[in-house]
């Protein structure tokens, strides 16, 4: 019984997420209205306020959903070895994509509208922070700033999704993830990362 009632409740809070993005896309964020949102969602406000208080707490709840997935997409090549090699590295390996083709809908609103602009910078930055907290590049010239060179990765990485969204996800993320792969062996060829010795995870 309890599975049931777990079942809904996420089915009413995906349909109030699914709303607001899909509001968010036609007027600012300060102008949507809980009705407008639970009437989209085809739900009553009694199931609005079930779940939240306010509207900013169904966006806030989103984005956790999505740094987190973004976070497990990430780790995924290399989640369960020391040492990672770029050589051996397979496209089915990498899950950005699939990550980012899930939350189409954020995604294509933060590169196409000015209501969530400012987390552009922040994927940026979570892809930036995971770069320098769990990898290791032992035989990188000491001349290069790691800070600087795991901005340079996440912004890069940002930049195929960007041009994705802009050719309206004409793409699989299968053939994103092997572009990124071929793009990595010839910039990174013999290239293994080690877990950083700091890593936390």
């Amino acid at each position: 019984m309890s599975t049931n009632i777990d079942r809904r409740i996420l089915k009413s809070k995906q349909a109030l997420k699914d709303a607001l993005l899909s509001l968010m896309k036609e007027k600012d964020f300060k102008e949507i209205t809980i009705t407008d949102i639970v009437k989209l969602a085809d739900l009553n406000r009694g199931t609005f306020y079930k779940n939240y208080q306010y509207k900013e707490d169904i966006l806030e709840e989103l984005i956790d959903d999505i740094i987190t997935d973004l976070t497990n997409s990430y780790r995924e090549p290399y989640k369960s070895i020391d040492n990672f090699d770029i050589k051996n590295l397979t496209s089915s390996a990498i899950k950005i994509f699939d990550h980012v083709s899930k939350y189409g809908s954020f995604y294509t609103l933060i590169v196409k509208s000015t209501n969530l602009s400012g987390f552009q910078n922040k994927i940026c930055e979570v892809i930036k922070n995971l770069a320098l907290q769990d990898l290791f590049n032992q035989h990188v010239s000491s001349k290069i700033n790691r800070e600087i060179q795991a901005s340079y990765h996440a912004y890069a990485i940002f930049g195929m999704i960007i041009e994705w969204v802009n050719q309206g996800f004409s793409y699989s993320s299968n053939y994103m993830a092997e572009q990124l792969l071929e793009i990595l062996k010839n910039t990174h060829g013999n290239t293994i990362y080690k877990l950083h010795p700091e890593d936390n995870r």
